[in-house]
C-alpha cells in the first residue's frame, strides 16, 4: 500500500515538473513585458486583470501541487481559499490514516491464520478458508484450506483514511485545474466581448506627396 501511494506521489510530481519544464519552454512570453495600449477610462483594473490573464501562465501555476493556486491566479481567491483548505483536510486525513498504519497489529486469534517467517522482519499471514472437507480411510475429517494473505489491523481504519485522504487531494487538484483554467477563459472573454462591442473602427486614406504614394490607416476609438 504504501509503495503504491509513494510511486503515485512520485509520479505526479515527474508530470508537474514535465508540465512547467514544456511551458516555460513552449510560452516564453510569461516573463515579457505586455506592450502598452490605450484602455477604456470605464474599464476598471480587475477588468483589466482579467483581460490580461494568460493561459501559458496558468498552466504554469497549475502545475505546482497546491490546491486553489490556479483560482487564485484566476482572481477567485474566495474559491482558492476553500479548495485549499479542502485539500488540507485530505492531507490531514491521509496523514491520520498513515499514523494509525505504523501501529497495526496482527489479529489476536492465530488459530484460523497460516504465519510464515513468524517473529522476522518478512513475517506474513495467510486467512485459512475451508475448500474441501473429506474423511479419510482411518475415519479421519481432513480439511483443505485456500490461503488468502492478509495486513496487519488497525483499530482506527487507516488505510480507509489514507485512500480518502488521496481521493479528495487528487480531486481537489483536478477540480482547481479544470474549473479553474474555464474560468479564466470565461473571464477574459467577458471582458473582451463587452469592451469589444464599443470599439469604433474608421478608415482614412493616407496620400504622401514627398513618397509619392498613397496608404490608408485604420483608427480606432472607445464610444
Amino acid at each position: 500500500m504504501r509503495k503504491k501511494i509513494l510511486n503515485l506521489s512520485i509520479l505526479y510530481f515527474l508530470f508537474n515538473i514535465a508540465v512547467a519544464q514544456y511551458n516555460s519552454i513552449n510560452f516564453s512570453d510569461a516573463l515579457s513585458e505586455t506592450p502598452l495600449y490605450p484602455i477604456p477610462k470605464e474599464m476598471s483594473f480587475e477588468e483589466y486583470q482579467d483581460m490580461n490573464r494568460r493561459m501559458s501562465q496558468a498552466l504554469l501555476w497549475s502545475s505546482i501541487p497546491i490546491p486553489g493556486i490556479t483560482h487564485y491566479y484566476a482572481g477567485d481567491v474566495k474559491k482558492a481559499k476553500k479548495l485549499f483548505y479542502i485539500g488540507l483536510g485530505g492531507f490531514v486525513c491521509f496523514t491520520v490514516g498513515a499514523l494509525s498504519q505504523e501501529n497495526a497489529e496482527w489479529p489476536e486469534n492465530k488459530d484460523n491464520y497460516f504465519i510464515q517467517n513468524i517473529g522476522q522482519e518478512n513475517e506474513r499471514w495467510f486467512e485459512k478458508i475451508p475448500s474441501n472437507v473429506h474423511i479419510s480411510e482411518s475415519g479421519e475429517e481432513l480439511v483443505h484450506y485456500n490461503l488468502k494473505e492478509i495486513q496487519k489491523e488497525s483499530a482506527g481504519g487507516g488505510e480507509f483514511l489514507m485512500l480518502a485522504g488521496i481521493a479528495i487531494i487528487l480531486g481537489d487538484l483536478v477540480y482547481d485545474r479544470i474549473v479553474g483554467l474555464r474560468l479564466i477563459e470565461q473571464k477574459r472573454d467577458k471582458v473582451r466581448f463587452k469592451y469589444g462591442q464599443k470599439l469604433n473602427l474608421s478608415f482614412h486614406p493616407r496620400i504622401s506627396p514627398i513618397k509619392n504614394g498613397i496608404g490608408l490607416s485604420l483608427k480606432f476609438n472607445f464610444g
